[in-house]
C-alpha cells in the first residue's frame, strides 16, 4: 500500500468534478500518470458503445493508455440507472482500494456523485416496457396528465416535480406502479454512504464565457467529426429512437433535425443552449455542496495539471 493508510477503506477516492468542457479527463490523466491509481468514469453518457461523438468520449488511442472503468459497458437501447451505477462504482472502489491504489473518479454527472457520498434508496430497476407505456400515454394526453396520474399515486412527489418535467415524472410513475409504493417509503431504506472519505475537486473558470465559448467550440467539433452520420448509423443498427441514451443532449437535437422538426442551425444552437444549461445546473448543484475544493482556471486552458497533482499529492499525503 502506498500510503500510510491503516486499511483500505482509509484510502481517500479522488473526485474530480466539474461542469462539462473544463478538462476533467485531461486531469485524471495527468494523475494516473503521477500517482497509482486507477480511473472510473463519472458519466452517464460514457457508458453506451457505439456513442462516440456525440457523448465526447476519449478515442481508443487514449483510453488505452488511460484505462477508465465504466466506459462502453453499455447498448445504446439499455438502461443504466444510478443504482447500476452505484452498485458498479463501489464495487470497483473496494477492488481498487484492495490493491492499494487511488480511485480516481471523473465526470460531471453530478447524482453518481451524490449517491456515493449519501447512500441510495432501494429503487426498482427499470421497467422499459413500462416506460414505454408512459411514454406513450403521455404522446397522447400529455405529461400533465401524468403528471396529475402521479400526484393521485403518490402525492409528495409529485409536489416536488415540475408538470413539465417529463423524464422525473416517468420515473416516479415508474417507481409507483411496479413497486406498489412511493419513492419516499423507497428512500427510507438507503443504501449506506461511501466508507473511504472523499476528496472533492471541482474545476471551474472563474469567467463563465470562456466556459459558454468552450461549449460552442466542442459542439462544433462534435458536429464537424460526424455526429449527424453517427445517428444516422445507431438508427440504422437497431437503436430505439425513444431509448434513454437517444434522449442525451446533443443526439436528442440531432434526432429532431433528422427528423424534419429543426433546421440545422437551429439544431446547432439548441444543442449548444442545452449543454450551457448542463453546466449551469452542474455548477448550482457543487455550490451547494460541502468540503468541495475549488480548482479556478489554473491550467483549465492548456490541459497542464501538475499544480493540481502535486496539491492532491500533498492532500493524501504521498
Amino acid at each position: 500500500m502506498q500510503g500510510n493508510w491503516a486499511s483500505a477503506t482509509d484510502i481517500p477516492v479522488i473526485c474530480l468534478m466539474g461542469p462539462t468542457a473544463t478538462g476533467k479527463t485531461d486531469a485524471a490523466a495527468q494523475l494516473f500518470d503521477a500517482l497509482e491509481c486507477e480511473i472510473v468514469s463519472v458519466d452517464s453518457s460514457l457508458v453506451y458503445r457505439d456513442m462516440n461523438i456525440g457523448t465526447a468520449k476519449p478515442d481508443t488511442d487514449f483510453l488505452s493508455r488511460y484505462p477508465h472503468h465504466l466506459v462502453d459497458i453499455r447498448d445504446p437501447n439499455d438502461t443504466y440507472s444510478v443504482a447500476d451505477f452505484h452498485h458498479d462504482c463501489t464495487q470497483l472502489i473496494e477492488s481498487i482500494t484492495a490493491r492499494g491504489k487511488l480511485p480516481v473518479l471523473a465526470g460531471g454527472t453530478m447524482f453518481y456523485f451524490n449517491a456515493l457520498e449519501q447512500g441510495l434508496s432501494d429503487l426498482p430497476k427499470a421497467d422499459q416496457a413500462l416506460r414505454d407505456e408512459i411514454t406513450q400515454n403521455a404522446h397522447a394526453d400529455g405529461w400533465a396528465v401524468q403528471h396529475a396520474r402521479l400526484a393521485a399515486l403518490d402525492p409528495d412527489s409529485a409536489a416536488r416535480i415540475d408538470p413539465a418535467d417529463a423524464q422525473r415524472i416517468q420515473r416516479a410513475l415508474e417507481i409507483v406502479l411496479t413497486s406498489g409504493r412511493t419513492v419516499a417509503s423507497h428512500n427510507a431504506n438507503r443504501k449506506p454512504p461511501l466508507a473511504n472519505p472523499m476528496l472533492k475537486v471541482a474545476l471551474a473558470f472563474s469567467d463563465r464565457s470562456v466556459l459558454h465559448h468552450r461549449i460552442e467550440k466542442r459542439f462544433d467539433i462534435m458536429l464537424e467529426q460526424g455526429l449527424q452520420a453517427e445517428v444516422e448509423a445507431l438508427l440504422a443498427g437497431g437503436v430505439d429512437p425513444e431509448a434513454t441514451a437517444m434522449k442525451m443532449i446533443g443526439y436528442r437535437q440531432m434526432l429532431e433535425f433528422l427528423n424534419g422538426d429543426l433546421s440545422y442551425e437551429l439544431m446547432r444552437s439548441k444543442g449548444v443552449a442545452a449543454t450551457r444549461q448542463l453546466a449551469k445546473r452542474q455548477l448550482t448543484w457543487l455550490r451547494n455542496q460541502r468540503n468541495v475544493l475549488w480548482w479556478i482556471d489554473t491550467g483549465l486552458e492548456n490541459k497542464q495539471f501538475q499544480p493540481l497533482v502535486t496539491l492532491i499529492r500533498s492532500i493524501v499525503g504521498l
